[in-house]
């Protein structure tokens, strides 16, 4: 918990910026305590979880702190009123925006995959922006308009833009300094680059209006400064 930054507390809410390799609710067969209980066992309270990142995703997580705003925000991210926006470090270069719509069936290994000619897959869209683009990477904001499991991942594969460190749909590998520019073998992205920059919501019953930002994590600052300096030479 040493790691974790409080965004926001009060009116019924905490907003935390999530740090990567934490779980948000238990898993199956994990030992570790997932986010949901270390906060329950701070707080001393029930804190009622909103939404999910995956494990190796870091940023903007909402929790509730009662009932009334659990219900009103879990049914804005059902009905598609909360904007989402996240940053991720991709291979390539991504030298224009781009609209993604590709419908999603799920694959082997838990794994999801773009729908084949004929298949009936769930409606996905993500809109996708270059933030800053270097000679083999580049740094984009994805905003998803639907929500579906690995959405973001599977449709940057599909762009041939996968994430620089992907385990289930890319490089497995850690990335090392020497390989972003540097010039050490020290290891500075070992999970997937994607950071939940930034939440937004209009106003609901009993919430505020609010929008709320999570600064990017060292790990992806570190590479991002490394592919700068290399794009310098």
């Amino acid at each position: 918990m040493t790691e974790l930054r409080v965004l926001h507390e009060g009116a019924g809410l905490l907003v935390v910026a999530k740090p990567a390799g934490v779980l948000v609710i238990p898993g199956r067969g994990e030992g570790e305590p997932s986010l949901r209980e270390l906060l329950e066992e701070q707080l001393r309270r029930k804190v009622f979880v909103v939404h999910r990142l995956d494990r190796d995703t870091s940023g903007v997580l909402v929790f509730a702190l009662d009932a009334e705003r659990h219900r009103a925000l879990s049914q804005a991210f059902e009905g598609g009123q909360v904007r989402k926006r996240y940053r991720a470090l991709v291979e390539g270069r991504v030298d224009a925006p781009q609209m993604v719509d590709a419908a999603l069936v799920p694959a082997r290994k838990g794994r999801m995959r773009v729908a084949r000619p004929g298949e009936q897959g769930k409606p996905s869209r993500t809109r996708v922006r270059p933030v800053e683009t270097f000679e083999r990477a580049s740094l984009v904001e994805a905003e998803p308009l639907t929500g579906r499991t690995h959405q973001i991942r599977v449709h940057l594969l599909s762009l041939g833009h996968p994430l620089l460190v992907d385990h289930q749909y890319g490089r497995s590998e850690p990335l090392t300094e020497k390989e972003l520019g540097g010039t050490s073998d020290t290891v500075v992205l070992a999970r997937t680059p994607l950071h939940a920059a930034r939440l937004e919501w209009p106003a609901l019953p009993g919430v505020e209006p609010r929008a709320f930002d999570a600064p990017l994590p060292e790990d992806m600052g570190c590479a991002l400064q490394l592919l700068r300096g290399m794009s310098q030479r």
